[in-house]
């Protein structure tokens, strides 16, 4: 990719490829090399990307193009490798694109058996081409160093309207070496100053200087770059038209490419009406409220649709030919949605898409390519803790919170309220720049300061204060009101506590040290925090004074309440804990 945006005159930097500053790293990163579309280091997650894209395409055409005005009709071509094949996710993702029938979607696969263990007959001996007909796709097989085959099979996938294609390019890696041409040595390993010149004998290439491009040799690709530039003139000529007899979709085009939200995007918000609510409800009710004046969002779930509340009324399903719907079916492939909705997000759309909290491992990959590329990617993460109750360990996420937020530019959100849970999706969809977990509750939760709900874009706020405090009790999600209630029992002892939720980490630290300062002040070192799960990571607001109430084990299937007791997250461990500090 590399040699040939180079070769391109796309830029002239390819003496520095890999090294400190370049432009041009290791793997393809989104965002840093000129002509890059997605970061797709990780195998699977650039054809899995490409699924999304795909799919954006088809969904934007059925929403903006017009009879005469067929402003998005392009195709999405990848370049998928023996790995790409064999991982996963993208067998998750091209399952649902041969589902969706995306026939714009063209695969060339480099088909050369080898992976960097060996051949892949010691690990990979399916028929993959079976494996994706089986799929729903269009596939053919080819001579890939042949190009009058790869031409041709391009034109039938080009004419293949229903079905994605698949062409298998028979290759030989390595192509001209001598003695490293079809093995696992030419993958990762320089040829060596020998076999290089070894191989310019075997091709005929007479010249002894590195990175040399003969004059004319770059002609094929700047025909190429003419016929793209002559079709991009011409798509700029009917954008003008457009613009002429649909200004507000075409006003609305740009703007969701732009990455803009509506002017009115906030403008309809939920109403609650002050009874315990779980915060995956609240979200379901804030989803429903903002939908309508937030046309670019596409929302699914993997398979947990009734559990994750994020279909909205009314919303249509995405079908095959059905393109214009609100509403994706992801079946039970976490890992596959993940990566899918990175390519719905680099083309325009706000993706969102829920699951079980637990299940955020199964697309820890894709999450973090989105916090990689910047993109503002929401999951909807429900049954964020032991509250799930009875379902039992393998479904309670323990230490789930903390490997998110482990994750650089990645906004963990976990809401205490149904208040809070309609701002943290006021954040989510303002951080265009930085995709978002909510963490969500299964139990409900009963209501706390509605006037200060807001103070979640700030990662942390007082909640609740008291004169002349002597302890902060600091809290997230589920266990703010548990915090509450240990102020209560604190108070009924002399003892005057400010209660700080703390939904944010990553929102918090953004804010200015004095406001930090604000709300935790240095000077105040008695201070506890409780969140239902592991603790590492508070000990940085609690200081090494402080206490840090959590669960450091698995958990247990019982009543949510039993287990909150069992394992001592009450107000009464709480208020026992800021007391022993002072």
């Amino acid at each position: 990719m590399t040699s040939t945006l180079r070769s391109s005159g796309v830029f002239d930097i390819i003496k520095q490829f890999g090294q400190w500053g370049s432009r041009t790293p290791g793997h393809p990163e989104y965002g840093h090399t000129p002509g890059v579309e997605v970061t797709t280091g990780p195998l699977g997650q650039g054809i899995s990307a490409a699924v999304g894209m795909a799919l954006a395409e088809r969904w934007q055409a059925a929403r903006f193009n017009r009879p005469g005005y067929e402003v998005m009709n392009h195709r999405t071509f990848v370049i998928a490798g023996d790995g790409d094949l064999m991982e996963g996710v993208s067998s998750e993702a091209c399952s649902l694109a041969g589902h969706w029938q995306l026939g714009r979607l063209i695969v060339l696969y480099d088909d050369n058996h080898i992976s960097i263990d060996g051949s892949t007959g010691i690990a990979f001996t399916e028929d993959a081409r079976q494996r994706y007909e089986a799929y729903g796709w269009h596939t053919l097989r080819i001579d890939g160093h042949d190009r009058e085959a790869v031409a041709a099979a391009i034109q039938e996938a080009l004419d293949e309207a229903s079905r994605p294609s698949l062409i298998a390019c028979r290759t030989t890696i390595g192509y001209g070496s001598p003695n490293r041409a079809g093995t696992a040595k030419v993958h990762g390993e320089p040829l060596g100053a020998e076999e290089i010149r070894l191989t310019k004998e075997n091709l005929d290439w007479p010249y002894e200087e590195p990175f040399i491009v003969p004059e004319g040799a770059d002609q094929p690709l700047k025909t190429a770059a003419r016929k793209g530039q002559a079709a991009h003139a011409q798509w700029r000529e009917l954008m003008a038209e457009y613009e002429k007899a649909h200004p507000d979709l075409a006003a609305e085009l740009r703007r969701a490419f732009r990455g803009e939200l509506p002017p009115n995007w906030d403008a309809a918000m939920p109403e609650f009406d002050g009874k315990p609510l779980a915060t995956r409800a609240a979200s379901g009710q804030t989803l429903n409220a903002i939908i309508g004046n937030n046309p670019d969002m596409l929302g699914g779930s993997a398979d947990l649709t009734g559990s994750n509340k994020t279909i909205t009324s009314g919303a249509k399903d995405i079908q095959a030919g059905q393109y214009d719907g609100r509403y994706i079916r992801y079946g039970v492939r976490e890992h596959g949605m993940g990566a899918i909705m990175n390519g719905l997000s680099l083309h325009g759309v706000i993706p969102y898409g829920g699951t079980f909290l637990v299940f955020s491992d199964y697309m820890r990959g894709a999450i973090r390519l989105a916090a990689l590329m910047n993109q503002g990617v929401i999951y909807v993460f429900t049954h964020d803790s032991i509250g799930l109750g009875e379902d039992g360990p393998t479904h309670q996420p323990i230490e789930h919170l903390a490997a998110l937020r482990a994750m650089p530019n990645l906004t963990v959100i976990r809401p205490a309220d149904a208040w809070e849970t309609a701002v943290a999706w006021k954040v989510a969809l303002q951080n265009r720049a930085t995709p978002t977990a909510l963490a969500l509750t299964r139990q409900k939760l009963p209501e706390l300061a509605r006037d200060k709900a807001e103070g979640l874009a700030n990662g942390a706020y007082i909640v609740s204060d008291a004169p002349d405090f002597q302890a902060i009790l600091i809290a997230s999600g589920s266990e703010v009101s548990i915090a509450i209630n240990a102020q209560k029992l604190l108070a009924e002892q002399g003892i005057a506590a400010r209660v700080v939720s703390m939904p944010s980490w990553e929102l918090f630290e953004a804010m200015p040290q004095s406001y930090q300062d604000e709300i935790l002040p240095p000077a105040i070192t008695a201070r506890v925090s409780m969140e239902a799960g592991v603790t590492q990571g508070w000990e940085r607001y609690t200081g090494s004074s402080g206490i840090t109430l959590g669960i450091n084990h698995f958990g247990a299937s019982a009543p949510y309440e039993t287990i909150y007791r069992e394992f001592g997250l009450t107000p009464e461990a709480m208020a026992d804990a800021a007391q022993s500090l002072l």
